[in-house]
């Protein structure tokens, strides 16, 4: 009420748009504020597992009594400098919250809430306990309007397929994710607002009996026709998607599978080495065959384990990894510098070399990120250097160390995404009139 009473007026703030898909920026700006005022835009979001997340940034008012995020600097906070989609990427558990957090999306036909305030003077604490100034209501997005999701349990294969919105034909992409299992929807959503068919596959189920029993090759084979042989699907135009395991399942499909022919693929935060290559293997023997080689497994000095030195070195036998010669689509990899969980960027530089002695390396596209770490994910979601993991084989609770710093991360998510995207349009759509544009 006092500071209506000094400037005439309510301070106003405008967040645009107030819906929008997850990889959609967000302007925002208070007005009606007194020149010169200090002022702090938090953002809080109430996630499925019932935590509380947050981020903050401290402004200060110019001339004409406005903040503008996407020019105006933070002063301090959880992200500093000018940064449109800072109040996103920053967002950490709230103080008090349970250790190991990891922010991620369950239930993809509903979205993300986050309440973006403004409050008067520079807070690092307390936001439940002080009344903003005004606070707007956002929903951040993984499927666009239209977007179709659909359940599959054919031929023994568990995943979830989303179409896009219009009559197709699209191009396809079968997304798989890493050792930590289950069925992860939410990039197959976004991959459909942007116009691509994407099956979400879960491989390693929480049923381990299941697991074990999963002949990989087969298995993986039967998912990639599923998506091929849908009939909004151009079944020339199908792409390999995966994240850490999953780059090792797809790499070994494209390099030795006789039955299905990837158009490219991307392979995020992963590696060639057999010891995470399923060739004409069930999925329960890689992880004894992981197992094995435990003893390479360490702990940093706030007992978070390091995965990376597992495949290290990196062999020079072409029978304990993929051979890379026999690769013939286009292949973008995406690595973290900072990588704690997997050896990437070794990997990625041996993979380089077996691809020029190949004569293949003009296949070969590499972004290569200095402080990303493991968990590249699509652009503004949260980073997390270390959150709870539960080991595949055992069922322990362990807190695994990804890498990574917060900036650096977040700006490799939003730079290689556009370019994921870039890439799955010029190799899977016959030309660039053809590409949908997603909207909300």
């Amino acid at each position: 009420m006092c500071l209506s009473t000094m400037v005439g007026t309510f301070p106003l703030l405008s967040v645009q748009p107030t819906r929008g898909l997850v990889d959609e920026k967000i302007q925002v700006v208070v007005r009606n504020l007194p020149p010169a005022l200090s002022v702090t835009l938090h953002s809080l979001h109430h996630s499925e597992d019932n935590d509380f997340w947050e981020s903050f940034g401290h402004y200060t008012s110019d001339g004409q009594g406005m903040v503008t995020v996407a020019k105006d600097a933070s002063l301090g906070g959880t992200y500093e400098g000018a940064e449109p989609m800072g109040l996103l990427w920053s967002m950490q558990p709230v103080p008090g919250s349970r250790t190991g957090l990891r922010l991620r999306k369950m239930d993809v036909l509903t979205p993300m809430v986050v309440h973006i305030s403004v409050y008067s003077g520079h807070m690092t604490e307390g936001f439940s306990k002080q009344s903003p100034l005004a606070t707007v209501v956002t929903e951040r997005w993984y499927m666009a309007p239209g977007v179709c999701r659909i359940d599959i349990r054919e031929h023994g294969v568990r995943g979830t397929l989303f179409l896009p919105p219009g009559p197709g034909p699209f191009p396809g992409v079968l997304d798989m994710w890493g050792g930590g299992g289950g069925l992860v929807e939410y990039r197959s959503g976004l991959l459909a607002s942007h116009g691509f068919v994407s099956m979400a596959l879960e491989y390693l189920s929480h049923d381990k009996n299941r697991t074990s029993d999963i002949e990989s090759k087969t298995y993986f084979e039967k998912a990639f026709r599923i998506v091929q042989e849908h009939p909004l699907v151009m079944k020339d135009r199908v792409a390999l998607f995966g994240l850490s395991l999953g780059v090792s399942i797809a790499l070994n499909l494209a390099a030795y599978s006789k039955d299905i022919s990837p158009k490219c693929f991307v392979c995020i935060s992963g590696s060639h080495v057999n010891p995470v290559n399923p060739v004409n293997k069930v999925i329960g023997e890689v992880f004894r065959k992981m197992n094995k080689d435990g003893h390479k497994i360490r702990f940093d000095e706030e007992g978070r384990v390091v995965w990376r030195d597992v495949i290290l070195p990196i062999p020079t036998d072409l029978g304990e990894k993929v051979d890379m010669g026999r690769i013939k689509c286009p292949l973008m990899l995406v690595v973290g510098e900072d990588d704690q969980n997997w050896a990437t960027v070794e990997s990625a530089k041996d993979m380089t070399q077996m691809m020029r002695a190949a004569g293949n390396e003009h296949l070969l596209t590499i972004l290569q990120y200095p402080d990303a770490g493991h968990l590249i994910e699509p652009p503004y979601t949260p980073h997390f250097r270390a959150s709870n993991f539960i080991m595949q084989q055992t069922r322990q609770k362990v807190i695994m160390l990804w890498g990574g710093y917060t900036k650096p991360h977040a700006d490799a998510q939003e730079d290689c995404w556009e370019k994921i995207l870039s890439f799955l349009r010029q190799h899977l759509y016959p030309s660039p009139d053809s590409v949908p544009k997603a909207k909300l």
